[in-house]
C-alpha cells in the first residue's frame, strides 16, 4: 500500500462503481457538482476540470494505464479499466471484498492499522467526491464553518468513517442520520403523505478547522476549507480563545443534548440496519454508538 493506493480506494468507497465482465474490470468514480458556483461566484466545473488534471498526475502512475474522464453539470466521471487478473484490479477487488457500488462497500479492514498518511489519503479521496463546504453549512452561531460529508444508503460506512477520524484524533461535530427520529421527529412529512421523507443522505459535519489536516484535492473545496478555517481562528482570537477548547471534543466528551422525538411508524423500515431497526431514538449519538461509533 502507499498514499496514491489509499487515495484511490477513498475515491471507490465514497463514490465508486465496480463493473465487471468475462476479461476485463472498469472502475469508475463520481465527483458531484453540490452547486455549479462557488460561493464566490466562480465555475464549479472548471476547477473540478484543473483538480482532474492534478488527480490523473497523481494515479496514473499507480493504476498503470490512462485515466479517462467525463463532466456535465453535474457530475465529472474518472474511470479507467484494466484485465480481470491485473494486480491492481485484484487488490482492489480484495480491498472492497468484491463488492461493486459505494452503496455497499465498507471501509476496507486495511485501514484501521495502517499507517496515518495512509488514513488520511484514503479519507481525502473519501472526502474528494463526498464531502462540500460552503457558506450555507454554518452552523446556528454563524461562524462554526463545518465539512458536510454525504453518504448515501451506506449506514455501516458513517460509523467506519468517525473510526477513522477518530485515529486521527479528528472528532465529529454532528452526524444527521437519514433515520426517521432524526430527519421526520415531529411526523411533519408524515402526516403530510409523504412516509419516505426520511430516506435522504446520511451527513458527517466537522469543523472546519479540525478538517484541515485531511484537505480536498479538489481545488475549490481546498480553497473554501481553508477560507472558512481561518475564518473561525480569527474569530476566537479576536475573542482570546482557544479555537481547539471549542471544537476539539468528541460527542462522548460533550454534555448530551435529545429531543423527545415522536414514534415514527418507518422506525422499523427494512432499509434501517438490523442492529438499530425498530428501536427509537432521540439523539443521533445513540444511533451512531448503536452502530460502533464510540469511545
Amino acid at each position: 500500500m502507499n498514499i496514491r493506493m489509499a487515495y484511490l480506494l477513498g475515491m471507490i468507497v465514497g463514490n465508486g462503481e465496480i463493473q465487471r465482465n468475462n476479461s476485463t474490470t472498469k472502475i469508475l468514480i463520481n465527483i458531484p457538482h453540490k452547486n455549479e458556483k462557488t460561493d464566490d461566484g466562480n465555475d464549479v466545473k472548471i476547477y473540478v476540470k484543473a483538480s482532474i488534471a492534478d488527480i490523473k498526475s497523481a494515479l496514473e502512475q499507480t493504476i498503470g494505464t490512462t485515466l479517462n474522464h467525463t463532466q456535465n453539470d453535474r457530475v465529472s466521471t474518472i474511470y479507467f479499466e484494466k484485465q480481470n487478473s491485473d494486480y491492481l484490479i485484484t487488490e482492489i477487488m480484495r480491498m472492497c471484498q468484491n463488492e461493486r457500488t459505494f452503496e455497499t462497500m465498507r471501509v476496507p479492514q486495511y485501514f484501521y492499522t495502517a499507517p496515518h498518511d495512509e488514513i488520511l489519503y484514503f479519507l481525502r479521496g473519501f472526502c474528494d467526491v463526498t464531502a462540500y463546504i460552503r457558506k450555507s453549512n454554518c452552523y446556528i452561531d454563524g461562524i462554526t464553518h463545518r465539512v458536510y460529508i454525504e453518504i448515501m444508503h451506506n449506514w455501516y460506512v458513517v460509523a467506519e468513517i468517525c473510526n477513522l477520524l477518530k485515529i486521527l484524533d479528528i472528532p465529529v461535530h454532528t452526524i444527521d442520520w437519514a433515520h426517521p427520529n432524526m430527519r421526520d421527529g415531529k411526523l411533519v412529512k408524515y402526516n403530510e403523505g409523504n412516509p419516505n421523507f426520511w430516506k435522504k443522505e446520511h451527513q458527517i459535519k466537522i469543523t472546519a478547522n479540525e478538517f484541515l489536516p485531511i484537505g480536498f484535492t479538489v481545488i475549490h473545496k481546498n480553497n473554501a476549507l481553508n477560507r472558512y478555517a481561518n475564518e473561525m481562528s480569527n474569530y476566537y482570537a479576536f475573542s482570546g480563545k482557544n479555537i481547539a477548547d471549542i471544537t476539539h471534543r468528541f460527542y462522548w466528551e460533550k454534555r448530551k443534548i435529545t429531543k423527545i422525538r415522536q414514534r415514527h411508524p418507518s422506525e422499523n423500515d427494512v432499509s434501517i440496519p438490523p442492529e438499530i431497526r425498530g428501536k427509537h431514538y432521540d439523539c443521533w449519538q445513540d444511533i451512531a454508538k448503536d452502530l460502533g461509533y464510540e469511545e
